[in-house]
């Protein structure tokens, strides 16, 4: 029995506006909101956010009109993720709720993510 593949990355209602704005204010017009993960931090992790364009490998997802492109290296630590927005009083940034976050640093600017060993594991099999 072939199970369906996992989302990569899906988007709240608000995370689709959001990534709908930056691209259309965006300076140069710029296929997508590319997410990426770099060493960095405390925990040793972080999520990385730039407009660029798609490269070889990357994954594609659209969603209500906008356009999210995911690294190809950080596809494995993102599968089954949702990004939404958090909006409080001074600031409104993107937040991610990833299934493959082992721990995060206590000031929230790195985390500690696992890839995905198989699509199994993530279908529950």
């Amino acid at each position: 029995m072939n199970l369906p593949l996992p989302n990569v990355l899906t988007l709240s209602e608000a995370a689709t506006a959001r990534v709908r704005a930056l691209l259309a204010d965006a300076p140069t017009p710029t296929t997508g909101l590319k997410v990426s993960i770099e060493k960095s931090g405390c925990a040793g992790m972080a999520y990385k956010m730039a407009l660029a364009e798609p490269a070889p490998g990357d994954e594609v997802i659209e969603q209500d009109g906008a356009r999210v492109i995911v690294d190809g290296k950080a596809v494995l630590f993102l599968i089954g993720t949702r990004m939404d927005v958090k909006a409080e009083r001074f600031s409104t940034s993107f937040v991610f709720e990833n299934p493959n976050q082992t721990s995060a640093c206590g000031c929230g600017e790195s985390v500690a993510l696992k890839p995905v060993e198989s699509l199994s594991t993530v279908n529950g099999a």
